[in-house]
């Protein structure tokens, strides 16, 4: 997908709904945090690795990550903005957070990084109090509803020119059988699969952000990667 490509259609057209409660999807993760990495970093570690490098965060720079999970995102943050600058991550499962705080510990990053468990839908932070926004395979497990209330919060806390780095599965791209194997999972199986694909590039224009560069990659399904920034007006 290059830069100046334009998606038809709107942002939320043909998603598959979230079939868990935000409880559940609490409980979930806190059942997993000790075996995410097992289950997941292999496919993910790539692609959150090029979101990270497309937000290209710099010394003395504040950052926020969405979503932490076990915080190898939080590590790298806090590595590039250096001793000067502070990152703060917000994840909605109290075992994440734990795996997170202990990772940051083993690190020596802990005086960098602050850490709240909570919900992005109300981020508890001032406005205009971040250069940088990083998400990766989050956004995607918001109910479609709550998607545009999400990137509002991600704007408002940016400052103005700072940057939203997203990474999370696409409906963008090749729509063959590896994709409606995994939607029909989804929406069978919830438990197994709880993330569906969501028009990434497409969700964060309509939220008023202006996209920088936007990739199309490929894990066991299509992954977007997009770099936008908060304009002016």
């Amino acid at each position: 997908m290059s830069r100046d490509e334009s998606s038809p259609g709107t942002a939320f057209e043909d998603i598959l709904p979230v079939l868990r409660s935000k409880e559940e999807t609490r409980r979930y993760y806190d059942k997993i945090a000790k075996v995410y990495d097992i289950l997941s970093e292999r496919a993910e570690q790539p692609m959150r690795d090029k979101g990270l490098a497309l937000l290209d965060p710099q010394p003395g720079e504040r950052h926020l990550e969405i979503g932490f999970g076990t915080g190898h995102s939080l590590v790298a943050l806090a590595r590039a903005v250096g001793p000067d600058g502070r990152v703060f991550g917000i994840d909605l499962s109290p075992e994440m957070e734990k795996r997170a705080r202990d990772l940051l510990e083993r690190e020596g990053l802990s005086s960098r990084v602050e850490l709240t468990c909570g919900d992005a839908l109300e981020l508890p932070y001032e406005d205009a109090s971040f250069d940088g926004v990083f998400s990766s395979f989050t956004l995607e497990l918001f109910p479609t509803e709550e998607i545009p209330h999400v990137l509002a919060e991600c704007r408002r806390v940016l400052r103005v020119g700072g940057r939203l780095s997203v990474v999370a599965l696409s409906k963008e791209g090749r729509q063959g059988l590896m994709m409606k194997a995994y939607e029909w999972t989804h929406r069978h199986f919830p438990n197994l699969l709880d993330c569906r694909p969501i028009h990434v590039r497409r969700a964060i224009e309509s939220a008023g952000f202006e996209i920088v560069r936007a990739e199309l990659d490929h894990m066991w399904v299509a992954v977007e990667i997009v770099l936008a920034r908060r304009p002016a007006s």
